[in-house]
């Protein structure tokens, strides 16, 4: 019996293996060939004993699968050994261009189903760094602060002048650009936090200020992929006097 030609685009969640969805796992399993990213922990691999493990991951500075390369790729494996579970880093559809692959392998006749990843977003949470908080902040953004041409992100200015807690993808190689800018706008105290390495066992966390991030990132060394959060959330998972402030502010307010 021929196989069906398929694909499943699987978010891997923001690196510790466990954190893989149920969903994602089962895709895996019915796999015949899996393309997977640079970022994708190598144990997430098991769940797809008889399939066909294909590297493609980009990684910035490094030799690299280009897209249109890892598109042709999908279409051909899907028409050739049946289905192809495309495992990416987080969620395919948070800067992961899950929507480029997909379009691409429908307008090449080709089913494909979308397992939802947990994405790196949520990584603060994991390093006790609120997004939201009460008193504190009620939104926050998501940016990528390097263009397609390796450019600084006009997003990152607006960001800067304006938001109060952000999340900068794609932003180590670019951080002394981003503080300079927040700095430009007097913010030159607003905590900084730097995730290094995502939820991996060696992930870490650095902090400090908008004013001495990039001395400290020069000693600490943070390694990619790192996602950067400017905020004042930032400071409430390291800065004991400022927890206790913000719990006996938020006493007296309604819950």
């Amino acid at each position: 019996m021929s196989k069906i030609s398929r694909v499943t685009l699987v978010g891997a969640g923001p690196g510790d293996p466990e954190l893989m969805t149920i969903k994602g796992v089962k895709a895996l399993q019915t796999a015949d060939v899996v393309l997977y990213d640079a970022l994708v922990d190598p144990e997430v691999l098991q769940y797809a004993p008889n399939a066909l493990h294909i590297p493609v991951g980009k990684r910035a500075g490094k030799s690299s699968v280009s897209q249109d390369t890892i598109n042709h790729l999908i279409v051909q494996y899907a028409k050739e050994m049946g289905h192809v579970v495309r495992l990416k880093g987080g969620d395919s559809f948070v800067f992961g261009r899950g929507f480029e692959e997909k379009t691409y392998a429908e307008k090449h006749g080709l089913q494909v189903d979308v397992v939802l990843g947990i994405s790196s977003v949520m990584l603060p949470g994991y390093f006790g760094i609120p997004l939201t908080c009460r008193g504190v902040n009620q939104s926050f953004s998501v940016v990528t602060a390097t263009t397609k041409d390796g450019t600084l992100s006009e997003e990152v200015l607006n960001t800067a002048a304006f938001s109060p807690t952000t999340l900068y993808f794609m932003g180590l190689g670019k951080l002394d650009l981003i503080a300079e800018a927040y700095a430009t706008n007097g913010r030159n105290d607003l905590p900084v936090a730097i995730i290094s390495k995502g939820s991996h066992a060696d992930g870490d966390v650095i902090k400090g200020k908008v004013s001495d991030i990039v001395a400290i990132a020069k000693e600490k060394k943070p390694e990619a992929p790192a996602l950067l959060i400017f905020g004042e959330g930032a400071a409430l998972a390291t800065n004991e006097q400022q927890v206790n402030q913000w719990w006996e502010a938020a006493k007296t307010e309604v819950a």
